[in-house]
């Protein structure tokens, strides 16, 4: 009988999970409180609320293991459904990604690099903290910021008061602004095992706190960077006693990595894995939660993803550039929201930024970052 693998929340994720499953015999199950997601125009979704205990038993039942697609799933839940199936990555993990404090806390017990920061609960906290760090610095929610949400930039003081009045009433975190060379993300893969696998660093580009590029460092394998941001993430996976994929982000400032945030999931910046990679990072994460051996994790080549925000471009468009491949999520346009990605691959540097220039007007990406 095929195995059945429970995913928490269904997303472009989630979809994305199931497509590298299929092609392994793997069934799949969704929880996901939206009643239209991704993820449940592939395989069986129940749309319930991640908190609703009538639905777990529904959900769980049958399930050889159960993961999830994005960060926000509350740990009770996580918790308890672990106590009638394996859960992976622990919900030990879940816990910590989700307070960004309670991240750099163990990114510090680790020995990782991290930006300065200070926990905000009042006014007078945030202007001690910011006598401290100094300026610019930025004001961040602990708990559900993504993509940009839950932060503000403050360069001087008058750029406070609105910060304040945005963000307070939660749980806040005040960081140093890093001034970075470039931003960083390493994939990293643990088995039940403890074995281990990690995918060359790539190097992301936002816009407006959004991921719009990634590209595979040339050469980063065999660079000091990627030695010691495979031995950052190896620290963590151990003291977690992690099974799945763990995306790392990190800055690099004056020649060294900053730990910034850690994903507990598979990541949008290794989606250029599906075709570049000699094994996907979703496979890879199916492997990993089902006690299988895991894939090679090396780049075929040179390889880059763009995001699609908004909007999307013809397929016709798009194909007729060698290396390139589209991949549409299924979500009604909306400015802002992410509907697809463009992943391109090719033979050396020079040919993947000459497809890249032709991709990145069909995508629509922003003419500063070009």
């Amino acid at each position: 009988m095929p195995l059945t693998l429970g995913v928490l929340g269904a997303g472009q994720l989630g979809r994305m999970l199931a497509l590298a499953g299929y092609p392994l015999g793997l069934r799949f199950r969704f929880l996901d409180p939206a009643p239209e997601a991704p993820a449940g125009q592939l395989a069986e979704h129940l749309a319930a609320e991640y908190t609703d205990e009538r639905a777990w038993a529904a959900f769980a039942d049958g399930l050889a293991a159960i993961t999830y697609e994005f960060e926000n799933v509350p740990v009770t839940a996580a918790r308890a459904l672990a106590e009638r199936v394996p859960v992976y990555p622990p919900p030990a993990a879940l816990e910590a990604a989700q307070d960004r404090l309670s991240e750099k806390r163990l990114f510090q017990e680790l020995g990782l690099p991290t930006p300065a920061c200070a926990p905000v609960a009042t006014r007078a906290e945030l202007e001690a903290a910011l006598a401290a760090l100094g300026w610019p610095a930025v004001l961040k929610t602990r708990r559900l910021g993504y993509d940009g949400k839950g932060q503000a930039l403050l360069r001087a003081p008058a750029d406070v008061e609105p910060a304040w009045r945005a963000l307070a009433g939660v749980p806040l975190i005040l960081e140093a602004f890093i001034p970075f060379e470039r931003e960083l993300s390493l994939l990293a893969v643990r088995g039940r095992s403890g074995e281990t696998a990690f995918y060359p660093l790539v190097e992301t580009h936002h816009r407006d706190g959004i991921l719009r590029l990634s590209v595979v460092v040339p050469g980063a394998t065999a660079s000091a960077d990627q030695r010691q941001a495979e031995d950052y993430a190896a620290r963590v996976l151990r003291r977690l006693d992690y099974v799945g994929v763990l995306a790392i982000e990190f800055f690099q400032h004056n020649g060294r990595l900053l730990a910034n945030e850690m994903a507990p999931r598979v990541h949008n910046s290794g989606h250029w894995t599906i075709e570049g990679a000699l094994t996907s990072q979703f496979e890879n994460h199916l492997r990993a939660v089902l006690g299988w051996p895991l894939g090679a994790a090396a780049a075929r080549g040179p390889a880059a993803m763009l995001n699609l925000i908004g909007d999307t471009p013809a397929p016709e468009a798009v194909l007729r550039v060698p290396g390139a491949h589209l991949h549409l999520y299924g979500k009604a346009p909306r400015p802002g929201r992410k509907l697809g990605h463009l992943t391109v691959c090719a033979e050396t540097p020079e040919a993947l930024a000459e497809r890249l220039a032709v991709l990145r007007p069909l995508a629509g990406f922003p003419a500063e970052l070009q």
